[in-house]
C-alpha cells in the first residue's frame, strides 16, 4: 500500500497491509536524528525508518513586503535561542500585538487592515505536488483563536475579552476564518483530488483541565470550525483535528461536529488515560499520535519507548483505528536513539 491508501484503509475500518505511522519534529531534533542516522535529506530519514510519507502544502505568500520580525498579521516578534536549538517567529515572544491597543470592534474597523486571501498565490500549488503520488498531503485548516491571543490581542487581554469583550472575540474570528475558510477552498480547487486533508484545530486544554468553559468554546469556536469541517469533508477530504491537553469532556462534540481523526492524545493528562478513549470512542475516531514527549521520548530509554508503542497500539488500536506517532513535535532534548526505538517497535510489529 501507499501512504495514502494505508491511512485510508484505518479511516474506513479496513486492514492496512502494516501499522501507519507519522513524524513529527522540530527542525532541531531532524537535524540532531539524521546525523545520527548519518542521512542527509527528511526522505531518506523516511525511507530509513519505514516511516509513511506526510508533507504539508501551502500557497505561496505574494502579499505586501514583511519586515523581518513581523507577521502577516502585524505581529512582531523576537527569536529566543535555547540549548540546542531556537524559538522563531510566535514561538518565540511576541513584542507587538497590533490590535492590543482597540476597545472596541469600530476601533479596529477604523485602524486595521484584515490579510486578504489575495495575498497568497495558489496556481502554482501543482509545483509542490510533483512527485508525491501515495504521499499524504495536508492543506489549509484553521486554527485562529491562536492567532487572536499569541498575535493580535495577546494571550492575557485574549482572556479578558472572552469575559469583558465578547464582540471583539466574535468579530476577530468571523474576519480570521474567513481567512482560513477561503484559503482553503482555494488550495482544494486548486488540486482537485489531490489534498488528504486538513486540521481543523484549536488548542483548548491544559495537563489539568479545559482552558476556556464549555459554555465558551461552544459559542465562540464550535460553530467556525463546523463550517470548516463541513468544507474540508465537501472537498472529500479527512479532517484532523489537534487540541492538546485534558480534553476529554469535548471528545464527544467534536466527534459530533465531524472530525474524523483525534490528535495528539497526550494520555498523561487528566481524564485522557488511553482505556478510556478506547472503550467510549473506538470505531467513532482514529486515534493521531499517542507517543508521550514529555516524559518517554525525552527521559526514557529505548525498551520504555518501545513498550509504550505496544501499549498505545494494543489499547487505542484494538479496533483498528490508530495512527502511531509521537504525541507532540519530538524536541530536541529528546536522545536519537529513543526516536529510532519509536519506528523500530512499529517496524517490529509489522514484521
Amino acid at each position: 500500500m501507499t501512504s495514502v491508501e494505508r491511512w485510508q484503509a484505518v479511516l474506513h475500518g479496513k486492514t492496512p497491509d502494516r501499522l501507519p505511522c507519522f513524524f513529527n519534529a522540530t527542525a532541531e531534533a531532524e537535524a540532531k536524528l539524521m546525523r545520527h542516522l548519518a542521512v542527509d535529506s527528511h526522505e531518506k530519514l523516511l525511507e530509513r525508518l519505514h516511516i509513511d510519507r506526510v508533507a504539508t502544502v501551502t500557497p505561496r505568500y505574494v502579499g505586501p513586503p514583511l519586515a523581518a520580525d513581523a507577521t502577516v498579521f502585524g505581529a512582531r516578534f523576537q527569536n529566543i535561542p535555547y540549548a540546542g536549538g531556537v524559538y522563531s517567529g510566535i514561538d518565540g515572544v511576541v513584542t507587538h500585538h497590533p490590535l492590543a491597543a482597540f476597545s472596541s470592534v469600530e476601533e479596529i474597523e477604523e485602524n486595521y487592515t484584515w490579510p486578504s486571501p489575495d495575498w497568497w498565490e495558489y496556481k502554482d500549488l501543482t509545483q509542490q505536488v510533483e512527485n508525491k503520488e501515495g504521499w499524504i498531503l495536508i492543506a489549509g485548516g484553521s486554527e485562529p483563536f491562536m492567532d487572536y491571543k499569541e498575535q493580535l490581542r495577546g494571550t492575557e487581554q485574549a482572556f479578558v475579552d472572552l469575559i469583558q469583550n465578547p464582540e471583539i472575540v466574535h468579530y476577530c474570528l468571523e474576519k480570521l476564518y474567513h481567512l482560513c475558510y477561503e484559503n482553503t477552498r482555494r488550495i482544494y480547487e486548486s488540486l482537485p483530488g489531490r489534498i488528504f486533508g486538513s486540521w481543523v484545530a484549536e488548542d483548548m486544554g491544559t495537563q489539568e483541565s479545559l482552558l476556556y468553559s464549555p459554555a465558551q468554546i461552544r459559542d465562540f469556536f464550535f460553530p467556525h470550525m463546523k463550517r470548516m469541517i463541513d468544507l474540508v469533508h465537501g472537498f472529500g477530504g479527512v479532517v484532523f483535528h489537534h487540541s492538546d491537553g485534558a480534553i476529554r469532556p469535548l471528545v464527544p462534540e467534536l466527534i459530533d461536529l465531524g472530525i474524523d481523526v483525534l490528535n495528539p492524545i497526550q494520555w498523561r493528562c487528566a481524564g485522557m488515560d488511553r482505556e478510556g478513549l478506547a472503550r467510549d470512542f473506538a470505531g467513532k475516531v482514529v486515534f493521531h499520535g499517542g507517543v508521550d514527549n514529555q516524559f518517554t521520548l525525552a527521559f526514557g530509554n529505548p525498551e520504555q519507548v518501545k513498550e509504550e508503542v505496544r501499549d498505545n497500539t494494543r489499547i487505542l488500536g484494538a479496533h483498528g483505528g490508530y495512527i502511531v506517532g509521537p504525541c507532540h513535535k519530538i524536541q530536541v532534548i529528546s536522545p536519537p536513539e529513543n526516536v529510532v526505538a519509536l519506528y523500530e517497535a512499529v517496524n517490529e510489529m509489522n514484521a
